[in-house]
């Protein structure tokens, strides 16, 4: 299939729908969002002959989200790779932690229709040592990398100098010059590098973007956008379990309550609701002493072999906490060394949306650089057991299209990333001259034009969304449910990296190649850089070159560093 031309009403595609149907009529007959769409809609091929055989590296939670996300018609899973015997079970298994978690990390087993973790070992390579034993793999096309943010340089050029394609997952590396250093090697080995950002793949966001490229809501002049969690110490998504003594003491709790209710059940003579109560209850006792002792396969891991180190924090008087480097293991994004905190984990992506609803401001469609970032945050609620911030907010300064002509033209955008409540949960809301576009969840598009709101949602049996909470005059939205689960582009990326393998071509690249990864880390780690100096930080136009040296650490590319060595 030839590549999507520029202009919208040329694309015809074999359904006899053309793009332009999809985003005037399919849009608003609810398609928007469904799982699927994403050939017809993008202009890739439904499948490819052969699909794709890679390695997946790095099974935790991102990579068991995408191996979730994979359509067996476009990639074939032949390996995989963890040093963590927990994240190998639930490569296979799926994650039993809840009912959310199991739906978006389903497991091998159930994504191939193996009868067993046997019968799939047979079919997949388990690497639980080196994960360049599986670069070493002929077999292997191309490989997912969902590793730690400050190993995906490292594992991204190993993988290409072996001759594999990369999809490594966002951020693109842990620092500038490792970007430029990554995209170099890509272009000198001809590997397609594609990075994890996916609402570059949803058909919701594409949507919101082709409405302010036709003008619908005027000229845009600010954008608001949040990411809120209610994340409290003591419960915090980041802070996994350690595989420690008081894991141990809740294994044994939770075994202790299971063979209890198991003993009642076994005298019970009462087959009513009692019984079924007993027996519920002790399916999720029994549910968490197993989860537990998975977690504890985790202890006989050796951190230090594998390069992770023992945090330390100083704290008021001079003392110094340390921690064990399975803290950095598992806890890999509360530490500086080893994650890029909020802006890296989630506020790349919400960046990443603003600067693609800016640039369909440009007739050319290039990404458009911000001119300036400040920032404040901090650890302003968490005790010191991290070095990451868990507050964070930025406001950053666009060119708009007149910028050239009036130096006084910018778009700010105003971000923000807090725990503690998650009001409002994630979003963004675009504000034009003549209209508001509101995208809440990657599941729902509200558009207010004037005083006539229209609203486009994605099914709500994807996942739990809020009704809008944004505040003001405006009239409550009328609601038109969208047919089929929400997609929230991770199986449209890896299909269409999958499609640029099959179909190699120049004008057949990934739509977040090395090129736009790279600006979307320099966004976010100069918004680090802000935060941490308390200065606003005006970005140099080199910085985003791929070729150019320049960098905001002041660290030069350099492609043959001793850790890209295989």
């Amino acid at each position: 299939m030839e590549p999507e031309p520029t202009d919208l009403g040329q694309q015809e595609h074999r359904s006899g729908f053309t793009r332009r149907d999809l985003l005037r009529g399919g849009v608003a007959a609810g398609v928007v969002g469904g799982v699927g769409l994403g050939a017809l809609y993008f202009g890739y091929g439904s499948s490819v002959r052969n699909p794709v055989r890679v390695g997946v590296i790095g099974t935790g939670d991102e990579g068991g989200v995408l191996m979730g996300a994979i359509n067996p018609d476009y990639v074939q899973v032949a390996a995989i790779a963890d040093i963590r015997p927990y994240n190998i079970y639930r490569a296979f298994h799926g994650d039993a932690s809840s009912t959310s978690a199991l739906s978006a990390r389903p497991g091998l087993i159930d994504k191939y229709g193996f009868s067993d973790e046997a019968a799939a070992r047979r079919a997949i390579k388990v690497y639980d040592d080196r994960y360049e034993d599986l670069l070493d793999d002929p077999d292997i096309e191309g490989v997912i990398i969902a590793l730690p943010l400050h190993l995906h340089a490292a594992a991204s050029i190993k993988a290409m100098r072996k001759g594999k394609h990369v999809l490594c997952e966002k951020l693109m590396g842990h620092s500038v010059h490792e970007c430029k250093e990554m995209a170099r090697v890509a272009a000198e080995n001809n590997q397609i590098l594609a990075v994890g950002h996916q609402r570059h793949y949803s058909i919701l966001y594409d949507n919101a973007r082709e409405m302010i490229r036709r003008g619908i809501i005027g000229d845009i002049h600010h954008i608001r956008a949040q990411w809120h969690r209610g994340n409290l110490p003591g419960r915090d998504s980041w802070q996994q379990q350690l595989p420690d003594d008081a894991l141990r003491a809740e294994m044994d709790q939770y075994a202790t309550e299971s063979e209890e209710l198991l003993d009642r059940l076994t005298v019970s003579t009462n087959p009513s609701s009692w019984s079924s109560s007993l027996a519920a209850r002790r399916a999720v006792a029994e549910n968490k002493r197993k989860l537990a002792h998975l977690r504890l396969l985790d202890q006989h891991v050796d951190a230090e072999k594998y390069g992770y180190q023992s945090p330390k924090l100083s704290l008021p008087g001079g003392e110094v906490k340390t921690f064990s480097p399975h803290e950095e293991l598992i806890r890999w994004r509360l530490w500086n060394r080893t994650g890029g905190g909020l802006m890296a984990e989630l506020g790349s992506h919400q960046l990443d949306a603003a600067s693609i609803f800016i640039s369909a401001l440009r007739e050319d469609g290039e990404k458009v650089q911000p001119l300036s970032v400040c920032g404040n945050g901090g650890r302003h609620l968490f005790p010191p057991d991290r070095d990451a911030a868990d507050h964070v907010y930025c406001n950053f300064e666009f060119p708009s299209p007149q910028y050239d002509r009036d130096r006084n033209k910018k778009i700010v955008v105003s971000y923000s990333s807090i725990n503690g409540n998650g009001f409002g949960g994630y979003g963004e809301i675009v504000m034009g001259t003549n209209g508001t576009i509101v995208i809440e969840r990657e599941r729902e598009v509200e558009l207010y034009q004037k005083d006539k709101p229209t609203t486009i949602q994605a099914d709500k049996t994807a996942g739990p969304a809020l009704d809008t909470t944004e505040s003001g005059t405006y009239a409550a939205a009328e609601t038109k449910a969208a047919s089929g689960p929400v997609s929230r582009g991770y199986t449209e990326e890896i299909e269409h990296w999958a499609w640029c393998i099959r179909n190699r071509d120049p004008a057949n690249v990934p739509r977040c190649g090395p090129k736009v990864a790279l600006a979307d880390a320099v966004i976010a780690l100069v918004a680090n850089r802000a935060i941490d100096t308390q200065c606003r930080i005006e970005f140099d136009p080199a910085w985003f070159d791929p070729q150019s040296d320049a960098t905001p650490e002041a660290v030069a590319p350099n492609t043959q560093r001793p850790e890209y060595a295989s």
